[in-house]
């Protein structure tokens, strides 16, 4: 099992141009310790949005590479985010799902990828074809520099990381602040 602070660190390092969504809870935590930034759109209360935000971003900007940082609890509260990424198949997308087979942020219960269910197999079948387990270092890495660019479809990684939890980094909560924040990176008019 990897360690989640240095696989968020490793596939944020040379992030070029990314724009970055984070999952609730602990993704969020991770996405903050790798360095605030105002690209980073952080998500606060929206369990199981977080891939459909990026959807949205990406959509809205199909020239800039988008990663979504979550957790397997959120995004298994948003399993039919997979079919519409299928669906509107952005390029630029990618889905990093954090996988400790926990919901972290109520108590640390067993999850259901912690029981069997399988990420992987359900981006797939909703018809996201790169879909891919890492479970060590040289995946991250290989995937680190795939996010840096648009690729030729969606995709979707899922790292198995260590259920130990890191100390908690909390980025602004302030919705208004994070929204105009990401329209000045993008140079959109508030």
């Amino acid at each position: 099992m990897l360690d989640r602070r240095d696989v968020v660190a490793r596939l944020l390092a040379d992030r070029g141009a990314a724009l970055v969504v984070t999952g609730l809870g602990a993704a969020t935590y991770d996405v903050a310790a790798a360095g605030d930034d105002a690209r980073n759109f952080y998500l606060w209360g929206a369990m199981g949005g977080a891939a459909l935000v990026g959807l949205g971003l990406a959509c809205a900007q199909p020239d800039r590479p988008v990663v979504v940082v979550t957790g397997d609890g959120e995004q298994l509260m948003g399993l039919g985010a997979f079919a519409t990424i299928a669906v509107q198949a952005p390029a630029n997308l990618t889905v990093v799902v954090l996988d400790n087979g926990l919901y972290g942020e109520t108590g640390g219960q067993r999850s259901h990828t912690g029981r069997g269910a399988d990420l992987v197999a359900v981006a797939r079948g909703c018809g996201i074809a790169d879909a891919t387990r890492i479970d060590d270092m040289a995946g991250v890495e290989a995937l680190a520099a795939a996010i840096r660019a648009v690729g030729a479809a969606p995709r979707v990684a899922v790292i198995g990381i260590d259920p130990a939890e890191a100390p908690r980094v909390l980025p602004t909560r302030d919705g208004g602040l994070l929204r105009t924040r990401m329209q000045a990176a993008l140079g959109v008019a508030a």
